[in-house]
């Protein structure tokens, strides 16, 4: 423990004794650089977790696994995969755990006061694994291995662990002069704080929110009516109406309100997240950013960002992404003009005088679906009750997987809205599944998943610990909450990562569950929103708040109709912020400034002028919150490639979606794989040959290409 923590424990302690003759003094442990206890093989001790202690808990974390590695480079018997490779599989664990605590509360639980810890330690983390990536003993001693003659005799899953080892230390810079490494250091810990800045502006715009006037009310559907009443209340507002600044909370206003200024009004605050200038404007820091990724990957041997990204991706070359996307794109904003027509002609007719713009589109896209398939999804609504479809997703995953979840009571939890539950398979312990579901001050927008233990079987049997988290709308006590059918996609999509992470059968933890490549993680989330569709699923969970009764045939046979309805839209917001990014990623060693990039970018695409990218770039936390999506937003147009190919695998077996055989092959080849084996070599053992683009055009109802 760091001196100042144990001075001020100290006082405290020889205080009590003073009182106490006899009392002994002794050092409080920090609870979270304690080994996880309890069942299950020890769960996180969110209960004894307390802001202050985070950086002497890091501190410490980092001391000991810095210890590890020297032990590792202190050895005097010749390396090999056990005294090297396996112990660095074996090191960082205390650290692994400390981080999952700091990042859970960075993500689900902000504070100003967890801020600023985040401000001091997160340069200092990128330093710390900076100096293990470039410790040249470790390096020598991982490169013997790699090219050791016997390298040949280790397991298949062991060659993929030391094959991954030795390229990320590479590409790492592990190779580079002593002076080009300084440099790489000193960019990433630059890089960490710049991150850090950036998804703090960005957490405080997605804290503010919209105030409603009567006027703005006019109209809206109770529902949300009711919600954007809670938003206040939870934000000490009462009787008052807001609109948080949030996807969440933007979406269904947009798509439900018929007050079109409260619309424009709304839009318009959502959208310039990160570009109001000021102090949480993120524009200048996205420029930083830029120039040192390139910096970088320049100094690593790379053109530019995206070619150092990729390289150990499923796509291999930005040039491989590229393609993929711009045969998407034109196919995308033909649709997009086709629709755009359908919605200018309902606003003609109404003698609306005026042209669409982008906060009318979600609201007559809606009117437009209406018309052509007699559907409403204001009436799908009341039958998508969130803790109704997560029973439903516990049932589909019994089915196909086996699994069984079962709610405890007793674990400790970082938030009263979370709720644990036992996941078993036969009546063996599998792992445990976290849900947080509702928003909240603090809480970062959106939904994801995390894994706060993998499995492994490396030392002992370790089962997994995940978690989905979400952003609904809490209701009142006793109230159900309803969900929109595109939430109720992202609930299943998010779940899929969770059972990825649930089925993993490893023995190494760097190779199980979701530790894969960026364009290829998405593909069994994607692949699991295709199970909420599914009639039994629908006809068993899909019921209605009031009347207890399941969703019409009816209804469900216009959901299925009106499916590919949206795509245009969908495919061109998501697209536009992959091709930006990649474009950035791409543009080289210039001055950039990201507004007018963007646009000019934009225009150059020929995008609709009545769509706005997913996420702006002043917004765009996937890729300047850390380098995780950077040069990679186009992964979950790779991965549904992958998706919608093996979705036709399921709908074209005898048994459709819940095909035992089917199913088997999923588990076997993908799911409990991990990355224990290269990703195309795992979809071509399940689907018996490579992907092919047929199936993604087929999906998204886009003409389908010669030879696709």
């Amino acid at each position: 423990m760091q001196r100042r923590t144990f001075l001020a424990t100290a006082a405290v302690t020889g205080a009590m004794a003073a009182l106490q003759p006899g009392l002994a003094l002794a050092e409080t442990p920090n609870p979270m650089t304690q080994k996880w206890a309890g069942r299950f093989g020890g769960v996180p001790a969110f209960d004894k977790v307390k802001v202050a202690d985070f950086k002497s808990a890091l501190e410490a974390a980092m001391a000991k696994n810095l210890a590890e590695i020297d032990a590792i480079t202190a050895g005097k018997a010749a390396p090999t995969f056990e005294n090297t490779i396996a112990a660095l599989e074996d090191a960082g664990r205390m650290l692994n755990d400390v981080q999952t605590y700091y990042y859970i509360w960075g993500s689900n639980m902000s504070t100003p006061e967890f801020q600023k810890v985040e401000e001091e330690m997160d340069p200092k983390l990128s330093a710390h694994y900076d100096k293990i990536n470039q410790n040249a003993a470790l390096f020598a001693r991982i490169e013997a291995v790699y090219n050791a003659p016997d390298k040949a005799k280790l397991t298949p899953e062991q060659q993929r662990v030391l094959w991954i080892y030795y390229t990320n230390f590479v590409r790492s810079g592990a190779k580079l002069s002593p002076e080009a490494k300084a440099r790489v250091g000193a960019i990433n810990t630059e890089l960490a704080g710049l991150y850090t800045k950036f998804s703090q502006n960005q957490l405080a715009d997605e804290n503010t929110w919209i105030e409603l006037s009567e006027a703005d009310l006019a109209g809206l559907p109770e529902g949300l009516k009711a919600a954007a009443a809670s938003n206040a209340a939870t934000r000490k507002l009462p009787g008052k109406h807001v609109i948080v600044n949030t996807r969440s909370s933007v979406d269904p206003f947009l798509t439900g309100s018929p007050v079109r200024a409260a619309r424009e009004k709304v839009w318009r605050a959502f959208v310039n997240r990160g570009d109001n200038g000021g102090a949480t404007d993120n524009n200048a820091i996205i420029s930083k950013i830029l120039k040192l990724r390139v910096e970088r990957a320049k100094l690593l041997g790379y053109k530019t960002h995206a070619h150092w990204r990729l390289e150990n991706a499923m796509a291999k070359t930005p040039e491989n992404a590229m393609a993929l996307m711009e045969a998407v794109w034109k196919p995308a904003i033909a649709q997009v003009a086709i629709d755009v027509a359908d919605m200018q002609a309902i606003i003609d007719k109404e003698g609306g005088g005026f042209k669409l713009e982008p906060w009318d589109y979600r609201f007559y896209a809606e009117k437009v679906r209406k018309a052509k398939y007699d559907l409403d999804m204001n009436e799908v609504k009341p039958y998508l009750q969130l803790d109704k479809l997560r029973e439903g997703m516990f049932w589909a995953s019994g089915q196909l997987y086996g699994f069984e979840f079962k709610k405890l009571e007793g674990i400790p939890v970082f938030h009263e809205d979370v709720t644990v539950y036992e996941v078993t398979r036969g009546g063996k312990h599998v792992g445990l599944w976290y849900f947080d579901p509702y928003a909240r001050p603090g809480k970062r927008s959106g939904a994801w998943m995390n894994a706060y233990r993998t499995q492994e079987r490396f030392k002992r049997e370790t089962t997994t610990i995940v978690s989905n988290n979400s952003n609904f709308i809490k209701g009142k006590p006793g109230e159900p909450v309803l969900i929109s059918w595109d939430d109720a996609v992202t609930l299943f999509h998010e779940f899929g990562h969770a059972i990825h992470g649930l089925n993993a059968n490893a023995t190494y933890p760097s190779v199980s569950g979701t530790a894969v490549a960026r364009d290829y993680v998405e593909f069994p989330s994607q692949l699991n929103e295709h199970w909420l569709s599914t009639p039994q699923v629908l006809n068993q969970f899909a019921l209605h708040y009031q009347t207890g009764k399941p969703i019409p045939a009816e209804l469900v046979k216009k959901i299925e109709a009106a499916g590919k309805f949206g795509q245009g839209f969908g495919t061109t917001e998501y697209l536009a912020s992959a091709l930006i990014d990649m474009k950035l990623h791409l543009a080289g060693d210039v001055d950039i400034d990201p507004d007018k990039f963007e646009r000019e970018e934009l225009a150059k695409l020929n995008m609709p002028k009545e769509i706005v990218m997913r996420h702006r770039t002043p917004q765009f936390g996937h890729v300047f919150s850390g380098d995780g999506y950077s040069a990679g937003y186009y992964s979950y147009l790779w991965s549904d490639t992958l998706t919608a190919d093996a979705a036709e695998a399921f709908a074209d077996a005898p048994g459709g979606f819940y095909d035992k055989a089917v199913a088997k092959r999923l588990y076997e080849d993908i799911m409990s794989a991990g990355n224990t084996i290269d990703p195309v070599e795992q979809f071509r053992a399940f689907r018996g040959r490579d992907v092919k683009i047929g199936a993604l055009m087929r999906k998204r109802g886009f003409p389908v290409p010669p030879g696709a």
